[in-house]
Order: structure tokens, then C-alpha cells, then sequence
């Protein structure tokens, strides 16, 4: 018995596997928001008893900051944070701004170490979102329609609508949208036409839906496919031409009546 447990022990060593271990009940919490939520920290027992515990917080754009420093809630966070049952991190409330990555750091006295993530997600239900939409486009001309959320969390799917008509993401895979030309990123809410045809007129809105709440949307505007005005242009041209004449033949009769200075004068 004694052989077995010094080959356990060798092997242990001799592979790097080390016992000492972090875990969680749930590596992915959803919560709405304004409500509390509790996020777990378990560690094995060869830690022992009062191993050093604590938790950081990354969030969306990677910034990272202490949420519990040597066993306690930091400033930023005492007011809503609690610890309970040595490891284990109690939010009261959360906020949009609490979404991104929890690890708990579990440390002993003799350097050992463990350390386990949780992804917290707080549900905010979407607002009406924000559109561009261009109201007059050249014929052959490109197009950006935009659409934006700011609110959702998880970040909101879009959907846009031609004439209360549902624009497929991919119109290639639906038959009665195999000649449209668009692009369409339900993820940005950007929908392009590298070509504007006249066929592309209407009156178009954008949807946001996430889990968190019922969809919104903007409201309808219309999007108008125009050709050009060769006439008008031309037209524009002459007028400008004969208004320079114009000007030059001013300025030549009053310098031949004299009623310009000469430069002496000046």
C-alpha cells in the first residue's frame, strides 16, 4: 500500500498534475437587470481551510479590476457586494455595466494555485434603435441604411423590413429575392446596396430583438431611387456660363466708360 501511494505521489510530480483545483456551479449566469445574482467559487480541500480568495473583473473591452481584494469587496463595489461562504461573490444588483468575465483566484499559503472563470450576461431588453436612412439615392449609386441598439444586452439580432416585407439575410437562398443586390449584417444592423436600382424604393425600418424583451423597432422612412438629371445639370452649366459673360462684360464697359480707377489712382 505504501509502494502505491509514493507511485501515485511520483507520477503526480513527475506529469505536473497537481490536485489543488477551482470549480463553479454555473460557468454562464444570466440575470436581469436590477435584480441580484450569485456567482460560485469552490476550491479542493488540500487548499485547506482559509485559503486567500479573490475575484476580478474583466469586462466587454478588456479593462479589468478587483472586485474582492484579500477576502473583501473593494470601494467601487462594498455598497452591492457580498461574500458568503468564504468564496462564493453575492451581487444585490447589477447593472449593464456589470456584463463581462468573474474569476475567482484561490491561493494558499504555500503558492499553490487555482482559478476558475464565470460569464455574466445581464438582460436588458431593447430600445427603440437609432436609423439611418438615406430619403434619396442615384440610380447605380451605393446605399448604407444603419441601425443601432445601444442598450441590449445580450447584443440584439436586427431585421429590416421593406414595405412591412422581411428582408432575408441572405437573399440568394430565397427564391422571390434571388435578383436583390443588398447586404445585410444582422449583427451591425448595417444593410448596404453596392447598386441602388429603382426597384429598391420603399419605406424601410429596422427591428432589434434579443432574449431579454419584446422587439422594437424605428420608425418607416422612405428610401427614394432616383436617376440622374442630365438636363438640370446642363441646364446649371449654361446658366453658370452665361453669368460669368455676364460678369466679364460688366467689368469691361466700366473700365471702357472710366468708372473703374486706373491703377495710378488706386
Amino acid at each position: 500500500m505504501g509502494r502505491l501511494v509514493w507511485l501515485l505521489l511520483f507520477l503526480c510530480t513527475a506529469t505536473g498534475v497537481s490536485s489543488f483545483s477551482a470549480s463553479t456551479a454555473s460557468s454562464n449566469v444570466k440575470v436581469k437587470e436590477n435584480e441580484g445574482v450569485d456567482l460560485t467559487c469552490s476550491y479542493s480541500a488540500d487548499f485547506g481551510s482559509s485559503p486567500r480568495v479573490e475575484w476580478k473583473f474583466k469586462d466587454k473591452k478588456g479593462s479589468q479590476t478587483y472586485v474582492v481584494f484579500d477576502g473583501k469587496p473593494t470601494s467601487s463595489y462594498s455598497t452591492r457586494v457580498s461574500m458568503y461562504s468564504g468564496s462564493n461573490l453575492r451581487f444585490s444588483k447589477v447593472t449593464r455595466q456589470d456584463n463581462g468575465e468573474y474569476t475567482c483566484e484561490v491561493s494558499s499559503s504555500s503558492s499553490q494555485f487555482a482559478q476558475v472563470t464565470v460569464v455574466l450576461t445581464v438582460l436588458v431588453a431593447p430600445s427603440i434603435p437609432k436609423c439611418g436612412i438615406p430619403q434619396t439615392v442615384t440610380t447605380n449609386g451605393a446605399a448604407t441604411l444603419t441601425c443601432y441598439d445601444p442598450d441590449s444586452s445580450p447584443p440584439p439580432t436586427y431585421k429590416w423590413y421593406k414595405d412591412d416585407t422581411l428582408l432575408p439575410a441572405d437573399p440568394n437562398k430565397i427564391s422571390g429575392f434571388k435578383n436583390a443586390t443588398y447586404k445585410l449584417d444582422s449583427t451591425t444592423g448595417m444593410l448596404v446596396f453596392p447598386s441602388a436600382t429603382k426597384m429598391d424604393t420603399g419605406m424601410y425600418y429596422c427591428e432589434v430583438i434579443n432574449e431579454a424583451g419584446p422587439a422594437q423597432r424605428c420608425r418607416a422612412e422612405k428610401m427614394e431611387v432616383r436617376d440622374i438629371n442630365a438636363g438640370g445639370i446642363a441646364a446649371g452649366v449654361i446658366i453658370a456660363l452665361l453669368l460669368v459673360a455676364l460678369v466679364i462684360g460688366a467689368v469691361w464697359y466700366a473700365k471702357k466708360k472710366g468708372y473703374l480707377p486706373k491703377k495710378s489712382q488706386r
